[in-house]
């Protein structure tokens, strides 16, 4: 069966594809192939998603018999409630929901009661994340430090960028001189915050590995 895959990551330093090629494994084993894909870089408790709302209008309108996600969680973090809420109306319109990592059938008898502890679980785990992150955050700035992504040039770097700036030049042409990417120069000269380490939400960040 031609089938859909909704997969979606929390940040752009995030990808999709561990959670592709665990879909096509799982589809595949089942016969089925993934040909149309929904992929969104944003977090989870919101329900107005763009790629979310496409998905969900070309299953009410019919054009989808199956979705594969990674997780339940890759469709909703807000709770019970939304997470009932968009898988009783994606069957509704007939689409059938396979989930490759959650240790349960969502579609067997008990599937109620599955969807209840798999959402509970996800908002759960996204409180838990943003207390790890508050705390983090009270802990680097009560130490002096900053919160926020960490500078990408060297102060030298910053500092001929900045006599550039005040000659005149623009910032592509600062860019092209310094052969740096021109959002990372925009970003340094901005003076965002930062903080000695890994980018807060990024693959390598403690606080959130295995959450994206």
């Amino acid at each position: 069966m031609i089938a859909a895959g909704y997969v979606r990551v929390s940040t752009d330093q995030q990808d999709f594809e561990h959670q592709k090629r665990a879909i096509r494994r799982a589809a595949g084993a089942r016969g089925d192939e993934v040909v149309y894909w929904f992929e969104e870089k944003t977090g989870g408790a919101r329900m107005t998603r763009p790629e979310l709302t496409k998905l969900r209008d070309q299953i009410r309108a019919g054009q989808h018999r199956k979705l594969y996600v990674f997780a339940l969680d890759r469709l909703s973090r807000g709770g019970i409630a939304d997470t009932f809420r968009v898988v009783d109306e994606l069957r509704r319109n007939g689409a059938a929901i396979v989930s490759v990592s959650d240790p349960f059938d969502l579609e067997g008898p008990a599937s109620d009661v599955v969807l209840a502890v798999l959402a509970w679980s996800a908002q759960f785990e996204l409180r838990r994340l943003g207390e790890r992150i508050r705390a983090a955050k009270g802990r680097i700035e009560a130490a002096g430090g900053r919160w926020g992504r960490p500078r990408a040039l060297d102060p030298g770097t910053i500092a001929r960028a900045r006599e550039l700036k005040a000659a005149g030049k623009s910032l592509r042409q600062i860019a092209v001189a310094l052969k740096v990417k021109r959002a990372t120069l925009q970003r340094a000269l901005a003076q965002k915050g930062h903080y000695a380490g890994q980018a807060i939400g990024g693959e390598s960040d403690p606080l959130t590995r295995g959450v994206p």
